[in-house]
């Protein structure tokens, strides 16, 4: 099954990826949607081709200082591909919610996640990060009709749809799209009202609950 993905990455996220700078959890979920979208992959290879044009440009001592400068990411903790060499432009669009394609990207497979209740009609399972490493990486299971908190943003994330669709005032996100939202942004999630929603989702800061309950509940869940 393909679908045409309507969202995409930030520019500003492609460039970061592109240079080895997106912190660990973003470039998994970042990854995962390259895989999965064309577009993305055709502008993240012209994003290399100029990275590549401006390394080259560099005299060889400044070129090897710039290189080492780039980040590594550790993919034995979280086994996605971190940096574009592994995505193919011209690679035929997956279908985002295959369990096959996940559980070989995220170690996890759809069909049997070990899901725990984070509320009302709202299931997590945290994927693991590299011990000391900034952020947070989970997959998020909302019932049908289910409305998530208002919240807004303390730092950059993205969100993968996986299964099903969600809405909020930017737009419907379905299968394979990805919002990538900063700290300017707050919005409410509404899962789909036949399908509900599978995602997975990395924050850079946690996130800035409107409601005091929600504020006081968050050290408990992380999120």
């Amino acid at each position: 099954m393909t679908r045409k993905i309507d969202h995409h990455l930030d520019p500003a996220t492609l460039m970061a990826f592109s240079a080895g700078c997106l912190g660990e959890a973003l470039s998994a979920v970042a990854a995962a949607h390259l895989e999965m979208c064309p577009d993305c992959r055709i502008a993240l290879a012209d994003l290399d081709l100029i990275g590549g044009a401006l390394l080259s440009a560099l005299p060889a001592k400044s070129e090897a200082g710039a290189r080492s400068a780039l980040p590594s990411l550790p993919g034995d903790v979280v086994p996605l591909p971190g940096r574009k060499a592994s995505v193919n432009p011209k690679a035929p669009l997956q279908h985002a919610g295959d369990p096959e394609l996940f559980a070989a990207r995220m170690g996890v497979d759809l069909r049997n996640v070990p899901w725990r209740r984070l509320g009302p009609g709202v299931w997590h399972h945290r994927l693991p990060l590299s011990p000391g490493v900034k952020g947070d990486l989970r997959l998020l299971k909302i019932a049908a009709g289910k409305r998530m908190p208002e919240h807004g943003h303390s730092g950059s994330e993205l969100t993968l749809v996986l299964e099903g669709a969600y809405r909020d005032d930017s737009g419907v996100y379905r299968c394979g799209d990805i919002q990538d939202v900063d700290g300017d942004q707050e919005h409410q999630p509404v899962a789909d009202e036949q399908m509900g929603c599978v995602c997975v989702i990395a924050n850079e800061n946690p996130v800035r609950y409107k409601s005091i309950v929600n504020r006081l509940l968050q050290p408990l869940v992380g999120i």
